[in-house]
C-alpha cells in the first residue's frame, strides 16, 4: 500500500457506519436507474429542437465524455472506495477547498435534479389526469420515496433494482417494436405514416440548426447521462467495492451509449424532428404515431417510472453527499449522524429541499418550469464532471511519485484522455453563457461558486480535522 493509500485511509475512517451490504448488480442497477430517467424520455425532446437529428451527434459526444469520466472514477473508487467519493478525492488530491467545492456544488447540483424529475413526474400524471394541479402529484411522490430512502439502504437498492429493470426492459420493447414498425415502413418518403429515415434529412437536413446547434445539445446531453457517477458513491456501501465498482462501470457504460443513440435514432426516424418538444414525451409521441393500442398510455407509465427511480436514486446520492461533507467537517454534525438502520435521516431531509422548489415553481410557472430547474442544476454537474478529470490528472502523478503498484482497473491512454475530458467539459461549460437556454447556468453558478469559496474562507479554512 502507498503512502497516499495510508492517509487517505483517515478520510474513509471518517466515513464509517454506512451498511455495505449493495451486490454490483445493484450497484449497476442504481447507476442505471439515475441516467435513465427524464434526461432521456423527456429532456431529448428539447434537444432535438436544439440540434434536430444531429442530436445524434451530441449524444455520442455526450457519451464520449461520459465514458471516460467513468474510466477515471473507476479507477480512484478501486483506489479508494467510499461514500464522499469524487469530494473526497478533490480534498485529498487538489486541497480542503476544492473538496468543499465539489461537495457543494454537486450536492446543489442534485438536489435541483430532483426537482427536475419530480416535476417531469407532475407532466407525465396529467397525461391521465389532466384537472389535478401538478403540486399534488409532486407532494405524494416525494412522500413515498423519501420513505423509501429513510428505511435503509437494502430496501432503497431492491426499489431502485426492480424501478431499473421495468424501465431496462421497456426500452428494449420499445427498441424491438420501433425498429420493427420501421422496417415495415412504406419506402417512399410520402408514405402513409411519413415513417423512415427520411426523416433525418427532409426537415432541413442533418444539421438544420448548424453544427453550433448540435453542440449546444450536447449540454443537455450530459444532464441526460447525469447520475452514472453514483457508482462511486455507492461504493461506499458495496459488499466487494473493487470487484462491484469494475464490474458496473464495464455494464453500465455499454447500456447507456445502446440505449440512449438506438433509441433516439428509433424516435427520430418514426417523428420528424420537428414535433419534438417538451410539452410531453417524443417516447409517448412515437407511440401514438405507430398507431399502437394503449401503447402510449402503457409506455407514459413507464415513463412515469424511470422518472421516480431517477428521483429515488438522486435522493440517494445527494443524502451521502450531505453526510460525507458533515463527516469532513464542512457542515453541521447532526447531518452526519445515522439511524439505527444506519440511514443519515438529517441529511435525506434537507436534500429533500429541491422537491419544495418543485413544488413551487410548477405552480407559479409551470409551462417553463422543467427547462429552468434543468438550466439551474447543470452547473453543479457540469463543474464536478470537469474536476472529476482534474483530480484523476493529480490521483494518478501521485501515484507515480510514490511508486503505488497497478491498481486492478486504470484509465487507458492516460493522461491524453483525462486532459480531453477535462477540456471537453471545459468547452461546455464556457458554451452555456452564449446559449439562451442555459445561460442560469453560469449566471447561477459562478456566483454561488465564488459564495462557496468565501463561506470556505471565512467559516472552513482549517483543513478537515484540524
Amino acid at each position: 500500500m502507498s503512502d497516499s493509500d495510508d492517509d487517505f485511509d483517515r478520510i474513509i475512517e471518517r466515513e464509517r457506519g454506512l451498511q455495505r451490504t449493495l451486490s454490483a448488480r445493484r450497484m449497476t442497477m442504481i447507476a442505471i436507474g439515475g441516467a435513465i430517467g427524464t434526461g432521456l424520455f423527456l429532456g431529448s425532446g428539447f434537444a432535438i429542437t436544439l440540434a434536430g437529428p444531429a442530436v445524434l451527434l451530441s449524444y455520442g459526444v455526450g457519451a464520449l465524455i461520459a465514458l471516460l469520466l467513468m474510466g477515471c472514477l473507476a479507477e480512484m473508487t478501486v483506489a479508494h472506495p467510499t461514500s464522499g467519493s469524487f469530494g473526497a478525492y478533490a480534498e485529498f488530491y487538489l486541497g480542503p477547498l476544492a473538496g468543499f467545492l465539489v461537495r457543494y456544488a454537486y450536492w446543489t447540483c442534485i438536489v435541483l435534479a430532483v426537482g427536475t424529475e419530480v416535476t417531469a413526474v407532475a407532466l407525465y400524471m396529467h397525461f391521465w389526469f389532466p384537472a389535478p394541479p401538478g403540486w399534488l402529484w409532486i407532494v405524494a411522490f416525494s412522500a413515498l420515496l423519501i420513505t423509501v430512502n429513510a428505511l435503509s439502504v437494502n430496501v432503497f437498492g431492491a426499489i431502485e433494482y426492480w424501478f431499473s429493470a421495468v424501465k431496462v426492459t421497456a426500452i428494449v420493447l420499445f427498441i424491438a417494436l420501433a425498429g420493427y414498425m420501421l422496417l415495415r415502413a412504406p419506402p417512399a418518403a410520402g408514405g402513409a405514416a411519413g415513417v423512415g429515415f427520411h426523416n433525418y434529412l427532409d426537415h432541413g437536413g442533418l444539421f438544420p440548426h448548424g453544427a453550433w446547434g448540435a453542440w449546444v445539445a450536447v449540454i443537455m446531453a450530459i444532464f441526460s447521462y447525469l447520475s452514472i457517477e453514483m457508482i462511486a458513491v455507492a461504493a461506499g456501501e458495496a459488499a466487494q467495492p473493487e470487484v462491484a465498482v469494475v464490474r458496473a462501470f464495464r455494464s453500465t457504460v455499454l447500456r447507456l451509449v445502446l440505449f440512449y443513440l438506438l433509441t433516439l435514432a428509433l424516435v427520430l426516424a418514426i417523428v420528424p424532428w420537428t414535433a419534438a418538444g417538451i410539452d410531453e414525451s417524443p417516447f409517448v409521441k412515437v407511440m401514438r404515431a405507430l398507431g399502437v393500442p394503449a401503447a402510449a398510455g402503457v409506455l407514459n407509465f413507464v415513463i412515469l417510472i424511470a422518472a421516480l427511480s431517477a428521483m429515488n436514486s438522486q435522493l440517494y446520492i445527494t443524502t451521502r453527499m450531505m453526510f460525507s461533507l458533515a463527516r469532513a467537517g464542512h457542515a453541521p454534525r447532526r447531518f452526519g449522524a445515522l439511524s439505527g438502520r444506519g440511514v443519515p435521516l438529517n441529511s435525506l431531509l434537507l436534500s429533500s429541499l429541491g422537491i419544495a422548489l418543485a413544488t413551487a415553481l410548477s405552480v407559479m410557472a409551470p409551462q417553463t418550469s422543467f427547462i429552468l430547474m434543468v438550466a439551474i442544476s447543470s452547473f453543479g454537474a457540469l463543474f464536478t464532471w470537469m474536476m472529476i478529470f482534474v483530480t484523476h490528472y493529480y490521483f494518478r502523478r501521485a501515484r507515480e511519485r510514490s511508486g503505488a503498484p497497478p491498481l486492478r482497473f486504470r484509465m487507458a491512454g492516460f493522461p491524453g484522455t483525462t486532459l480531453l475530458g477535462a477540456g471537453l467539459m471545459a468547452a461546455v461549460l464556457i458554451t452555456t453563457l452564449f446559449t439562451p437556454a442555459f445561460r442560469l447556468t453560469l449566471v447561477f453558478g459562478v456566483p454561488f461558486l465564488g459564495c462557496l469559496a468565501l463561506l470556505y474562507q471565512l467559516r472552513y479554512r482549517k483543513p478537515a480535522g484540524h
